[in-house]
């Protein structure tokens, strides 16, 4: 069954909280804290904000600035957490906005938000259901939307964390975002924790994105089911929170033990937990 693409309206609203809610965050930062480090690697701050910039302006159409002959120039392809060609666009325009200062990365980031959101609402129907070529592969544009949505909601966690605040993760935004969260992880169970064919695994997400998600194993391939379908094999308990940033690769199950419970089967909860990762 084909998914439906989100809403236009909708999704643009929670687009704009979204930003508003990131430029919120770090108006306040002084040089210094713009250039503290984020749990992403390789990236302070400063870099987070300027890869929301840069991957804003490409779905504008433009391009990242030339190259300052003046500094270093860095082959973005041999740093080692840049993977493929999408983190290779990713580094060039994070690497071209260095030598901004944040005060006018945050203007930058005002600017062309805004300019993102009459795009957005000058859109029709036709447009925002074209295929497009995503991170997720050819989807509609409102659903790569969906995607952007999710990676800017990630990365206003990633901000938080960075500078040591707590923001609110969950309403509306967080609702939306889980859905790319939650949409792969039969892939998880497979491909990471190794589960065998029969397998059944609940996900108890105690909140603050509330969620009992329910993961099969059938034939060899992993699903998510709407309802379950038979006792789990193995039931894994955590807050939402850490769910996002364990499927982000911020941060591993090891780090946070005494977060997280399992029951049935152990070994393969375990697994599980270890294996969430599908971003970084």
């Amino acid at each position: 069954m084909t998914e439906p693409t989100p809403d236009r309206e909708q999704l643009t609203d929670l687009l704009a909280q979204q930003w508003e809610a990131i430029g919120t965050l770090v108006a306040d930062l002084d040089e210094k804290a713009w250039r503290a480090s984020s749990p992403l690697p390789g990236w302070t701050l400063f870099d987070v904000v300027a890869h929301v910039v840069g991957t804003e302006s490409w779905l504008l159409g433009e391009t990242p600035p030339p190259h300052d002959p003046l500094r270093p120039k860095t082959d973005v392809r041999t740093l080692p957490h840049v993977r493929n060609e999408i983190a290779v666009l990713n580094e060039i325009w994070v690497d071209r906005l260095r030598p901004l200062s944040g005060k006018r990365l945050l203007a930058l980031f005002d600017e062309v938000t805004d300019r993102r959101l009459a795009a957005l609402a000058a859109m029709d129907t036709k447009a925002w259901e074209t295929p497009t070529v995503s991170p997720v592969g050819q989807v509609p544009y409102g659903r790569f939307m969906r995607v952007r949505l999710f990676d800017c909601w990630m990365h206003e966690l990633d901000l938080a964390d960075g500078i040591g605040r707590s923001v609110t993760e969950g309403g509306p935004r967080a609702e939306t975002a889980f859905a790319e969260l939650t949409a792969g992880l039969g892939r998880a169970v497979v491909k990471g924790a190794k589960a065998p064919d029969g397998s059944r695994i609940t996900l108890d997400l105690t909140g603050p994105v509330t969620r009992r998600i329910h993961l099969a194993v059938v034939d060899g391939r992993g699903a998510v089911l709407d309802e379950p379908d038979g006792e789990p094999s193995a039931v894994l308990g955590l807050d939402s929170g850490l769910f996002a940033r364990l499927r982000g690769g911020r941060t591993t199950a090891d780090a946070h033990r005494d977060e997280i419970t399992v029951s049935g089967d152990t070994a393969l909860g375990e697994r599980l937990a270890r294996n969430l990762a599908f971003t970084i």
